[in-house]
């Protein structure tokens, strides 16, 4: 299924518009900690993924003590020429955090652009493929 965005900008036609396809941006959405140091393991989740879609932009977003925050996040995505953007909890459980504070900052974040549809993925502790490769590695499986 090809997508379009509705939008209408600049000395653009609404032909144009109809016609230009839609640009998907994925925010991993992380905890955030004091440490610098505990990012590092999200900025290699980060590349991995931008090296398995280089079609589609990928960033890192924090919900506290860390930068960017989601509405940073997704304002770059936005005015990088996003128009959907995906969020994807970087998180094992669904605790407040997931159920109450994220969905929270996306509603903000949508009332912003209303035009661009936000996505909320389920965490990925959620996943049973992740549950497994990390029950594997608990176990001494093959390395990551």
């Amino acid at each position: 299924m090809r997508l379009f965005r509705l939008a209408i900008t600049g000395q653009e036609t609404q032909q144009d518009a109809y016609n230009r396809p839609m640009t998907t941006g994925l925010i991993l959405f992380a905890h955030g900690a004091r440490d610098p140091r505990w990012a590092e393991p999200f900025e290699r989740l980060r590349h991995k993924v931008a090296m398995l879609r280089p079609d589609v932009p990928v960033t890192l977003a924090y919900l506290e003590l860390m930068a960017p925050d989601l509405p940073t996040a997704c304002a770059a995505l936005v005015h990088g020429g996003c128009t959907r953007v995906r969020i994807v909890p970087i998180f094992l459980g669904q605790g407040g955090h997931v159920r109450r504070d994220l969905p929270a900052l996306a509603a903000q974040v949508q009332a912003t652009y209303p035009a661009v549809p936000i996505e909320l993925a389920t965490a990925i502790g959620d996943d049973d493929m992740v549950l497994d490769r990390i029950a594997a590695v608990c176990v001494g499986g093959a390395p990551v």
